[in-house]
């Protein structure tokens, strides 16, 4: 077990992310957090906390399933500390190939000592045990529904919805997509660099890059080990961003000079690649909802050096009077369920519910009827969802045109999860003239 020089293992920073997790943090959030307190940390820990931390999460329902074929407590009924010990130890039996399993259950009885469960030892020994000499013989569930469940680590309510919506092929895809390895896949400012000095530069950082099959644009990097030690992110020659959400602007159909109007901006890539494509001419002003989310949009602009955009803290459901017909092109990207980005944000899936779907589908069609307002005559909405629901994306583009036949659907898309591209959803919408 790797110890740093503050005497805190991986294996014991791992199980404080998930002890923050259950408690409600959102996991790449906290996982963010301990790397940048933990910075010390060599690429190779660092490596394996991501792992850990996040492979434990996504798998949890099946971590449970199998701990519950081997103890007669539930893991329901553990004390929290225990439950993810355990949680911890079988993910590294099962998916860590290069990690022992007696390394595996001996650092877990370890930890339980260190954690102050020193009488529960010869419980997490004895469980663990089992489950490595019986790992490859677990039984599932025979149910379609319920073996979907288990063996992805997915609600049985999504996947309810995903085999009513889509069948169980598709079903199947989607839920494989979010378990591909996956490069970052980063959007190169051309106002600042040119794709082959970005592809030198980070090359010569020792970055691995591949193009993007999908945008010439983007790139998939992968090799790092923090993102802000990388200078030519530093110095704004790139963004974050996903190829399903680069697309917005790219079919918004931005031209120079435009007025560009961001509702839910946070934490800025939509609008700043919009205030890239605007080449330093006409205006993007991105709106949220909270100081908090507009400080970072404020930091994203500083940091990639626009002056063409602005950052406003605004409530997307209360009209804004003075915005009316103004924008040239409105992005609605809005909140949603997030069952497009589950590979990034793996705890998402847990504290979701079919009742909170609906609200938050409710809300999109609360905000679309208002910001609807401020699209010029002959102006362009994109709205858009990092979501994989005909609930919160087909059905809500349809009744948008319904509602207001000002408005033309001219395109849209469902974008699966896969290797190269989250699940998203894109719906352009023209605002006829008068």
């Amino acid at each position: 077990m790797t110890t740093n020089n503050q005497g805190v293992s991986t294996r014991e920073l791992a199980l404080m992310i998930l002890l923050e997790i259950e408690r409600g943090e959102k996991s790449h959030i906290v996982l963010r957090q301990v790397l940048e307190k933990y910075q010390y940390l060599s690429k190779q820990d660092r490596a394996f906390l991501t792992r850990l931390a996040e492979g434990t999460t996504e798998r949890r329902i099946e971590l449970d399933y199998i701990i519950n074929q081997f103890s007669k407590v539930k893991t329901e009924k553990m004390k929290p500390v225990i439950r993810n010990i355990l949680r911890c130890a079988v993910y590294q039996i099962k998916y860590m190939d290069q990690v022992p399993d007696s390394a595996a259950c001996n650092e877990a009885v370890n930890l339980a000592i260190r954690k102050g469960f020193k009488n529960l030892r010869g419980f997490v020994n004895g469980v663990l045990r089992n489950i490595a000499r019986n790992i490859d013989k677990i039984a599932y569930p025979e149910n379609t529904e319920e073996f979907l469940s288990v063996k992805y680590s997915m609600p049985q309510w999504i996947i309810r919805m995903w085999m009513r919506d889509y069948g169980e092929g598709k079903t199947k895809e989607i839920l494989e997509g979010f378990y591909k390895e996956r490069a970052t896949t980063i959007r190169i400012n051309g106002n600042a660099t040119t794709k082959e000095e970005l592809i030198r530069e980070l090359t010569g950082e020792g970055i691995q890059i591949k193009e993007h099959p999908l945008l010439a644009s983007a790139l998939l990097i992968s090799g790092y080990d923090y993102l802000a030690a990388i200078p030519a992110f530093r110095e704004g020659k790139f963004q974050v961003q996903d190829a399903a959400s680069i697309m917005v602007a790219e079919q918004a159909g931005i031209k120079e000079g435009d007025y560009i109007l961001d509702v839910c901006a946070a934490p800025g890539g939509k609008a700043l690649h919009a205030a890239q494509i605007l080449n330093g001419t006409g205006m993007v002003e991105a709106r949220d909802l909270t100081e908090m989310k507009v400080e970072l949009i404020r930091e994203n602009i500083s940091r990639m050096g626009f002056e063409n955009i602005r950052a406003v803290q605004q409530d997307a459901t209360c009209f804004d009077t003075n915005s009316e017909e103004k924008a040239d092109v409105l992005i609605a990207d809005l909140p949603c369920s997030g069952l497009g980005v589950l590979a990034k944000k793996t705890d998402l899936k847990y504290k979701m519910n079919p009742e909170m779907e609906t609200e938050v589908a409710a809300l999109q069609r609360e905000i679309l009827d208002t910001v609807c307002r401020y699209v010029k005559p002959e102006g362009t909405l994109m709205y858009s969802t990092c979501t994989v629901s005909r609930t919160e994306n087909e059905e809500n583009a349809g009744w948008f045109a319904e509602k207001h036949p000002e408005f033309d659907l001219e395109w849209e898309k469902q974008i699966f999860p896969s290797d190269i591209t989250d699940g998203f959803y894109i719906a352009k919408f023209i605002r006829r003239g008068r």
